[in-house]
């Protein structure tokens, strides 16, 4: 198998925290990373399974409010004089 060797955008080293530096393969169900700045090596295994998506404020179920919550709104007319002066 062979593997194209590619740049991450934006991504710094945990080493040496050069931004652009690290370029990423996979190979034998190896994926690598390493630094181009410094020595800094990894190697993963793949896994056949796709990360479960992390818990974010956006995609967890708000809780409904309660009904003694909820408050209608009123907007007045700053020119409009009231009749209780």
């Amino acid at each position: 198998m062979s593997s194209v060797k590619r740049f991450i955008a934006g991504v710094t080293c945990p080493r040496c925290a050069a931004m652009d530096r690290i370029r990423a393969w996979e190979q034998n169900g190896i994926r690598y990373r390493e630094c181009v700045n410094c020595d800094f090596f990894e190697q993963l295994p793949i896994e056949d399974e796709a990360p479960s998506e992390l818990t974010t404020r956006v995609n967890q179920a708000r809780p409904e409010p309660a009904q003694n919550e909820i408050q209608p709104v009123r907007i007045m007319d700053p020119d409009h004089k009231s009749s209780d002066s």
